[in-house]
Order: structure tokens, then C-alpha cells, then sequence
């Protein structure tokens, strides 16, 4: 089989995720070759990712290289995969999951009931959530790759930066980590703390086959597509404060999910389980919007 050529963007959380992938390729007796590529979402970054729309903002560039063949896969975060990938496209693999929480980083310690708090995120999902559960903590849009998100708190945009903890530790910044939000309060973005692995229809099946086999964890991929059913269901994208976590027990998958207001106001949480992840997903959705999920998401699509 000849080599396995793995697309990614190019900031350094990103080339982290493509190594790691290159590197349990290459234990398995696989040649790799990255190939490097910067996307829209890489490229604005004086726009919020809910202006540029989220669809593919960090995927678009790569899906083209796939489709092309230039590449054979395309390594992303899950969470910024859009819930329903374009025709010929498709995820054959996810890594074993990271810790899911949001942090808060910071060079001080931070008092979430200081008055004058100011935090960084571009997440809509995050600000609505601090609306809801702190609302005395005022919310500023950073955008950039970790480094530059650290750069602008250091020269004084913010007090610290919401993150999720997986690509703080990634990059090895631990001890920034100030303050867990715990997931009672900020259920995470679907996907977050694992790596996708996404393809193209024209790859070979020699391939998609090795690479699924050597990359993919079936307990986390069983999670995320309980998750992924239940954001296409609702066909949320980055720009849409939806959230959702799923958790393996046994043969059943339960899921906790739910959407948040802008404002904050209105916070609708449900939980389930189910033996099949998709049906479940899509089970938590229906249920969501008849319990007036479908008015806050009229209410967030008439404001975005």
C-alpha cells in the first residue's frame, strides 16, 4: 500500500492531532505525509465563527484536497466538524476521547463570582452558558489558535480564556489551567476531546480499512454518534449553543443534551438511553424541540 497522506491545518494543535495520527500509522507499519493546509476559519479572524457561518469554517479547504485526492484524510477536532458533512464525504474514525471539560486559563487566579470578570471565547455555547449560570462574568470574542488567544489575554483583551481542556493539554499548558467547569453546568460541544478522521468516497478500501482499524475507538465513536444524530437532528453548527454528552454503559448509550438561549434565559436540558446511538440521538432531539427547544432555536436563527 503506498503512502498515507493525512491533511491538516496548521496551527500547532492541529499539527499535534495530525502527528499523533501519523505516529500510531506509522507503530502499525504504515508511510505517512502531512499535508498542510490553512482554512477560512484560520484565515478571518476579526470576524466571530457565528458571522463568517459555521458550516466547514475550519473544514472546507481540506474537504476540497480530499475530493480531489490530494490527501487521503483530513484530521480535525470532532467538535468542528459540521453535523452533516457534504455528498461523498464521511468520518471513518474517531481517537479514544480526551477529559471533556471546559477550563478557564489564566496567568492569575480566577473568582467566577468577581464582579469583574472578563473572559475570552469565541463559543456561543460558552458565553450563553456563563449568561445563564454566571451572569455577573462579561464575555469578549477571541479568535486565533491557542497561542494567539494566550497573546491577546497578555496584552490585556481579557482576565483568562475559556478552552476546552483537551487541546490546553495537548499543547502543554496544565499549569494555566485556574478553574474546571464542571459538566453539571457546561455540557461540552459534540465531540469535543476527540480527534476525526474524515474521507473521501474515491479512497481506496485498502485504506479506509487500515486506517480504521489502526485510528477508530468503538467506545468513543459509539458516544459521538449519539452526539452527531442529535446535532444533525437540530442541524446545529459552530454558531449554535447546543451541547451534548454521551456516555457508554454496558450496551447502552445515554445521552445529556440540550440548548441554550443567547441571553441566556432559557436552558432546556434532557437525558436518555438507548442500545443504538443514532435512534438515540435523534430521539434526544425530537424531544428537546417539543419541550421549546424549537422556539430557542427560532429565537437564536432570527439573531445569528
Amino acid at each position: 500500500m503506498d503512502k498515507i497522506r493525512i491533511g491538516t491545518r496548521q496551527s500547532k494543535l492541529a499539527l499535534w492531532q495530525a502527528e499523533y495520527v501519523a505516529e500510531k500509522l506509522q507503530n502499525a507499519g504504515y508511510e505517512t505525509e502531512l499535508v498542510l493546509k490553512e482554512t477560512k476559519g484560520d484565515k478571518v479572524l476579526d470576524v466571530s465563527i457565528a458571522k463568517i457561518g459555521s458550516k466547514g469554517v475550519f473544514t472546507e479547504e481540506l474537504e476540497e484536497q480530499l475530493a480531489s485526492g490530494a490527501v487521503d484524510i483530513a484530521v480535525h477536532s470532532a467538535k468542528d466538524m459540521q453535523s452533516r458533512l457534504p455528498e461523498g464525504f464521511e468520518i471513518i474514525a474517531f481517537t479514544e476521547r480526551e477529559k471533556i471539560n471546559d477550563v478557564i486559563v489564566s496567568d492569575q487566579s480566577i473568582d467566577m463570582n468577581d464582579p469583574n470578570l472578563v473572559l475570552g471565547t469565541s463559543s456561543t455555547r460558552r458565553v450563553a452558558l456563563f449568561k445563564h449560570f454566571y451572569p455577573n462574568i462579561k464575555t469578549v470574542d477571541v479568535r486565533g489558535n491557542l497561542q494567539t488567544r494566550i497573546a491577546k489575554m497578555r496584552d490585556g483583551l481579557c482576565h483568562g480564556l475559556v478552552l476546552a481542556y483537551a487541546g490546553v493539554h495537548r499543547m502543554g499548558y496544565d499549569e494555566m489551567i485556574k478553574h474546571e467547569l464542571t459538566t453539571e453546568e457546561f455540557i461540552p460541544a459534540v465531540g469535543q476531546g476527540s480527534v476525526a478522521i474524515e474521507s473521501h468516497v474515491n479512497i481506496s478500501q485498502e485504506k479506509r480499512d487500515a486506517i480504521r482499524q489502526v485510528i477508530n475507538d468503538p467506545e468513543t465513536e459509539k458516544r459521538l454518534l449519539a452526539e452527531r444524530a442529535y446535532l444533525a437532528e437540530l442541524e446545529g453548527g459552530c454558531s449554535i449553543p447546543v451541547f451534548a454528552l454521551a456516555t457508554n454503559t454496558g450496551n447502552q448509550v445515554s445521552i445529556e443534551g440540550g440548548i441554550v438561549s443567547l441571553d441566556g434565559s432559557t436552558r432546556i436540558v434532557k437525558t436518555l438511553s438507548d442500545a443504538d446511538p443514532v435512534k438515540l440521538g435523534k430521539q434526544l432531539a425530537k424531544e428537546i424541540l417539543e419541550a421549546g427547544g424549537d422556539k430557542v432555536l427560532a429565537d437564536i436563527r432570527k439573531e445569528l
